[in-house]
């Protein structure tokens, strides 16, 4: 939950960032405001996905850990083939 907050809070000030760049007709800012509002949405989506893996892990403990194990079965043979 923390992460999507932490998204929500940096996609805004990303846009008022934005905002004031283009008001003062400051490029940088407004750069830089675009690139936060970037980052926010990217750790806003980061977040909803580790939500949704916390929900199927709580309703579904077997499911996810048969999940985990292929998923590391299929990794260590990736590996050892190098």
């Amino acid at each position: 939950m923390m992460e999507k907050t932490e998204g929500t809070v940096q996609k805004w000030a990303g846009k008022a960032q934005d905002a004031v760049g283009e008001m003062t007709g400051d490029a940088g800012t407004q750069l830089e405001g675009k690139a936060r509002e970037l980052a926010g949405r990217t750790q806003q989506s980061y977040g909803e996905l580790l939500n949704m893996v916390r929900d199927c892990a709580s309703e579904r403990p077997f499911a996810t850990v048969a999940v985990a194990v292929g998923a590391g079965f299929l990794l260590g043979a990736l590996m050892s083939r190098r």
